[in-house]
């Protein structure tokens, strides 16, 4: 690892600004390890932490301000992307929009410390409209905070090792190793939390034309239609205002304060945007331990459903 961290000390605020945008752009590739150990070397004054500072600001600024107006401009098609690439469950595109809904800008000021919503954050704050100043404002104060945070925590702990020069020494020579088995850790623990919730997911699916064919039937038998719950945010109706056939509007964030409204006689199937349809699945789950038992999130949710060609209703807007 001596070529590693020979080319991190050549090379450092451009590996860095580079880590840091490629990161923000979308990529599971987490950028806090790098930023301990930049930290860290500080102590040795191989990295100062007052030059690591803005460099981190304008790749966050430059990669933020991206997906600010590709939200603004194409909103729930670039969630639907962000969702394909993400290691985090889709589930963070429901819970960025309930939080931007809630608290507007201001969530800029935490959403890095988050998974998923890191990243997630500023299409929604662009779809939602927020003018770009405001975004660029608390943004970048969302920023500073968070890349100051594990910066001085470095330096703390590089100050700490310093007592040891041994150790330092140590420290320093495998300190790009310790930056690669960090990541590579990361990333693994997100992946098999994902495999073990897609596993779980297959096991859960609902096929449109199985639900068509509920529906139907129950027409036709004169029974109960399955109870199907739209579980969209108000900002991604914007764009096409239709739900399926009877479907009922509750956010996932509304679910535990409206579930008398479930039956438990029936069945319920669920659907929201994201194509991994991972809001669903997560909505079934916690359903399922609330004791509803026969429900299941429709596979493709509601773009599965037009793409098959079957009917749906528009809904009044308010």
């Amino acid at each position: 690892m001596t070529w590693m961290m020979g080319l991190l000390l050549r090379h450092t605020y451009s590996v860095i600004f580079g880590w840091v945008f490629v990161e923000q752009a979308g990529l599971p590739i987490p950028s806090i390890p790098l930023m301990l150990a930049a930290g860290t070397m500080s102590a040795a004054h191989k990295v100062h932490v007052a030059y690591a500072l803005p460099v981190v600001m304008l790749a966050c600024l430059i990669a933020d301000s991206m997906w600010y107006f590709l939200g603004k401009r194409y909103g729930t098609k670039v969630l639907d992307l962000l969702c394909r690439f993400s290691l985090e469950a889709a589930t963070c595109v429901s819970r960025t929009q309930g939080s931007v809904t809630k608290r507007g800008a201001f969530t800029l000021l935490f959403a890095k410390f988050v998974p998923g919503l890191s990243t997630m954050c500023a299409p929604i704050v662009g779809q939602a409209k927020i003018p770009y100043p405001t975004f660029v404002i608390y943004d970048m104060a969302g920023t500073l905070i968070w890349a100051s945070v594990w910066l001085f925590a470095g330096r703390f702990f590089g100050d700490l090792a310093k007592r040891s020069s041994d150790f330092f020494a140590v420290l320093g020579h495998f300190a790009g190793l310790l930056v690669v088995l960090m990541v590579i850790g990361v990333v693994v623990y997100r992946l098999v939390k994902r495999r073990q919730f897609v596993t779980e997911l297959r096991g859960l699916r609902l096929e449109p034309t199985q639900l068509l064919a509920m529906i139907d039937d129950a027409k036709r038998e004169g029974k109960e239609l399955p109870f199907i719950v739209d579980l969209r945010h108000p900002l991604d109706l914007l764009p096409d205002p239709r739900v399926l056939p009877g479907a009922l509007r509750i956010g996932p964030d509304q679910l535990k304060e409206r579930s008398t409204m479930i039956p438990r006689d029936r069945d319920i199937v669920l659907y929201c945007t994201c194509p991994s349809e991972e809001t669903s699945a997560k909505v079934a789950m916690e359903l399922r331990r609330m004791g509803v038992r026969r429900v299941r999130p429709l596979r493709g949710g509601l773009q599965g459903w037009k793409d098959a060609g079957f009917p749906l209703e528009i809904i009044e807007l308010v």
